[in-house]
């Protein structure tokens, strides 16, 4: 299963979600969209909505920091053995 992320540089939400999955150590295709809510076609098409961040995640895409967080949580943190 693979996760997309879509967002912009200057973000700090999507900052915080690009640092939970390099925490976490999960790979993901890293997709930068245009700054200006209206151009980002591609998230809108996922999402039903402008804003970034937005993660794809198999059939599951979610568009709230705190969602995508604790879904990053709940799939790919590691439990210790």
């Amino acid at each position: 299963m693979a996760i997309t992320l879509y967002h912009v540089d200057w973000c700090p939400d999507c900052e915080v979600v690009r640092q939970k999955l390099a925490d976490l150590g999960v790979t993901f295709e890293d997709i930068i969209v245009p700054d200006i809510r209206p151009m980002r076609k591609q998230v809108y098409e996922i999402s039903g909505q402008y804003y970034v961040p937005v993660i794809k995640d198999g059939d599951t895409v979610l568009s709230k920091t705190y969602e995508i967080l604790a879904h990053l949580d709940t799939h790919y943190a590691k439990t210790p053995s």
